[in-house]
Formats: C-alpha cells, sequence, structure tokens
C-alpha cells in the first residue's frame, strides 16, 4: 500500500454518531469540537430539561443558541423535545454510537447512575466521562461486570486530568525500574465562572472546609461571595482526584504516591500557571530523574479536556467493535486521534 491507498482506507468507516449528556459550558465546548472533526458527528444533545435529536446531525451553533437564550436544547425547533427525564427518554430513541457524558459529578454517585440508567435500556455502545474524583471512579470500577454483560464499553478519567496528563504519566513511567512520585499540577483561567458552574463548584469541594454535598447546596450567590473573597481564584492542594486510583489500577503507582493540586482564576481566561505533570523514578541503572510534560498555556480547558474525551471515545468505538465491553482508564487505553 502506497501513503495514499492508506489514507483513503482510513476514510471508508462512515462518521461515529456522537450525543453529549450536559450541555452547559463544557457541553457546548464538546459540541464545538466535534463540529470540526470529519469522523465525528454529533447527533443528540440533552440536558435538565429536554433534549434535541437529528440523524443528520445538530447544527452547533443553532444548538448552543438555543440553549443560552432558552435554557435548554429541548426548545431547538422543530427537533428538540423537553422532558424532565432527558436521558433515558433520549436513550430510548437515538441511534447513538457513543455519549460524552458532559455533566457534573454531584454527588459522587450521579454518573455511576447515569451508567447504570444505559445499562438498564439495553443500549449497546461507548460512554466517556471526564469526572475528576475517587470515589467515583472506583464506584464505576465496581461495575464493570455489569457493563461487560450489557455490551457497553465504558471510559473513565478521560478529561484533561484525569486523562490526558494520567496518560503522560503512564508513558513516562516506562522509563523508571521504580516510580517514586506522580505530582500533577494544574491552572486553568475562565472569563466567566457561570459558563461552568459545575465545574466550579466541583472545585470548590475540594477545598478546605467544604465538601461535594455542601458545594452542590450553594446558591449562585454563596459561590459568587466565595469568589469575591479570594479574588476569584481557587487554590487546590492534595485534591481527591481518580488519577491516583487509575494509575494504581494500571499497575505504574500506588495512589499514595500520587497527588494533584492547581490553581483557577474564575475571572481571567488567561491561565494562572502553566499544567503539567511530573514523574520521578529510578532507572534500571539505579539513577534518579524525573520527566516533565507540561501542556501549552494557549490550549483551553475545553480543548484540553474535550479533544481527549473525543480521542478515548475513538479508541472506546474500536475496542466496542471488537468485541470488547467494560471498563477502561485513561491510564490503560491510549486515545486516538480524531480527524
Amino acid at each position: 500500500m502506497n501513503s495514499e491507498q492508506i489514507k483513503n482506507s482510513l476514510n471508508i468507516s462512515p462518521a461515529i454518531r456522537v450525543g453529549v449528556l450536559g450541555f452547559g459550558g463544557l457541553g457546548q465546548a464538546a459540541a464545538k469540537v466535534v463540529a470540526g472533526k470529519r469522523e465525528m458527528i454529533l447527533v443528540a444533545a440533552a440536558d435538565q430539561k429536554g433534549y434535541a435529536y437529528a440523524t443528520e446531525g445538530l447544527n452547533t451553533e443553532k444548538s448552543v443558541a438555543t440553549y443560552q437564550s432558552h435554557g435548554s436544547v429541548g426548545y431547538l425547533e422543530p427537533i428538540g423535545t423537553l422532558t424532565n427525564q432527558s436521558i433515558q427518554d433520549l436513550i430510548e430513541i437515538a441511534e447513538v454510537d457513543g455519549y460524552f457524558l458532559a455533566l457534573p459529578n454531584l454527588p459522587n454517585d450521579f454518573i455511576p447512575n447515569v451508567a447504570k440508567e444505559f445499562i438498564k435500556s439495553g443500549w449497546r455502545g461507548v460512554l466517556v466521562d471526564a469526572i475528576k474524583r475517587t470515589t467515583a471512579v472506583e464506584q464505576l470500577l465496581a461495575m464493570k461486570e455489569e457493563l461487560q454483560a450489557a455490551g457497553i464499553t465504558y471510559m473513565t478519567g478521560c478529561g484533561a486530568t484525569p486523562g490526558l496528563l494520567t496518560a503522560a504519566a503512564a508513558l513516562a513511567a516506562q522509563s523508571y525500574a521504580e516510580i517514586h512520585q506522580v505530582e500533577i499540577t494544574f491552572g486553568v483561567g475562565i472569563a466567566n465562572w457561570e459558563a461552568y458552574r459545575a465545574t466550579v463548584r466541583e472545585d470548590i469541594g475540594h477545598m478546605p472546609g467544604y465538601t461535594v454535598e455542601a458545594a452542590r447546596a450553594m446558591t449562585d450567590a454563596e459561590v459568587e461571595a466565595l469568589l469575591d473573597k479570594t479574588n476569584g481564584v481557587l487554590t487546590l492542594t492534595n485534591m481527591e482526584h481518580a488519577d491516583d486510583v487509575m494509575l494504581e489500577v494500571a499497575g505504574i503507582v500506588g495512589r499514595d504516591r500520587v497527588t494533584v493540586g492547581g490553581v483557577v482564576d474564575t475571572r481571567n481566561p488567561k491561565k494562572p500557571l502553566s499544567t503539567n505533570v511530573k514523574v520521578t523514578g529510578r532507572t534500571f541503572e539505579g539513577k534518579i530523574s524525573t520527566h516533565t510534560f507540561t501542556l501549552g498555556d494557549e490550549t483551553s480547558m475545553a480543548a484540553n479536556v474535550c479533544g481527549p474525551a473525543f480521542g478515548y471515545l475513538k479508541a472506546g468505538r474500536q475496542l466496542h467493535q471488537r468485541g470488547i465491553y467494560g471498563i477502561f482508564t485513561a491510564a490503560e487505553i491510549m486515545p486516538q486521534f480524531v480527524r
């Protein structure tokens, strides 16, 4: 095969039909990412109040505009539907190969419960999430046999961190005979916290003196008051972050040697610091060394979360087509670049 024949062979498969559950800031960013892909087509989107579904694909601009003006894609004419059980209703009628769960994991069992809805429905395909907390991922890992029996390939922890940086740590670990420490530090900058309300609340839940439940119960006014006290900046240390369990399950390092922390600026799109992962270990020659993988400051949180998520969705789709079901993490499977 010459290079042209190889390129042509890669274009044979039809576009992967994608759905996005949750259409806040992250869900809208995900829709925009898919709009630029030839190998994927966004056919479904759902939020708390409704869903939109079109076999020929959704118009991303109209979907985002409708959500922003009316509060739900269910108002999108003529393909929107208003319902208070949007996920369940969408699963029943939509032909979708894979869903990205751009949902807030508040409380910690929310996304595992969504996965159970897919299992009950009899739907078969690929699910991808970008959830952060160790306890949530542990709940999903415990569902491995149920997911296998249901014919679902579930990719968990597939955003930026966990996700992109977890995979980088797994690769960096190959240089060492023993891993001493994995340290993940992130910097996030957003112009307006209200565009990512759920994500910011999850971050607040990691702060000293707060819990997931307390953060979830906060009103917008209370969040604003907290951000006023901190000048819009949230500093997070020693977070409960699923990178630890994912690297442990992959056999790379014990979770006690993984630390995650960072700074979130909710009033400035410029990152307050560069996002990176440092992997320190001992080589087979007995030398101690550190690999550092740093993300470019120009890439946004949305790009670093949604890009990998759809790369893992494509990888999950390939596994699913081979009859491989169950649950996998970003530390176990490499994402596939989506053109």
